[in-house]
């Protein structure tokens, strides 16, 4: 089972608050969780009430392999749940070099595919020839 650490909105429309939950990767954003690790309400006027976050269970549940989500890992380096090297989240590509590196990869891989079924022919098609010339050769030994 992959565990991720994500938000999971609450509070009422034009005013959002975050629970910060652990759950299955296969769950909806809002589904069950198997536990929750703190609040982020974002439009708080309080400093103090914007988060609040268990860091030793956030320790445990990144110990035991739980994927934090890209906000999630920006609260956590903020928050002091990393201990020596900050992980930072991987970029993600955006605009025209996303859609021009996704399709150069499609068609390498379609590339690809059609030379393996190239050589798959070739090897039948050599595979059959010789068949062919050893039973030739067979005949004009008897």
């Amino acid at each position: 089972m992959a565990v991720v650490i994500r938000l999971k909105r609450t509070g009422r429309s034009k005013r959002p608050c975050y629970r910060i939950s652990v759950l299955d990767s296969r769950d909806k954003r809002d589904g069950a969780t198997l536990e929750t690790l703190g609040v982020y309400d974002p439009v708080t006027p309080k400093e103090e009430l914007r988060l609040t976050l268990d860091n030793e269970r956030a320790k445990y549940w990144l110990s035991v392999g739980a994927t934090p989500s890209d906000t999630v890992n920006s609260i956590f380096r903020r928050q002091g749940v990393y201990e020596g090297r900050v992980p930072k989240a991987p970029r993600k590509r955006t605009g025209r070099n996303a859609v021009t590196k996704t399709k150069s990869s499609r068609i390498a891989a379609k590339a690809g595919r059609l030379e393996a079924k190239a050589a798959r022919r070739d090897a039948r098609t050599s595979a059959k020839k010789a068949a062919l010339a050893a039973a030739g050769a067979a005949e004009g030994e008897e």
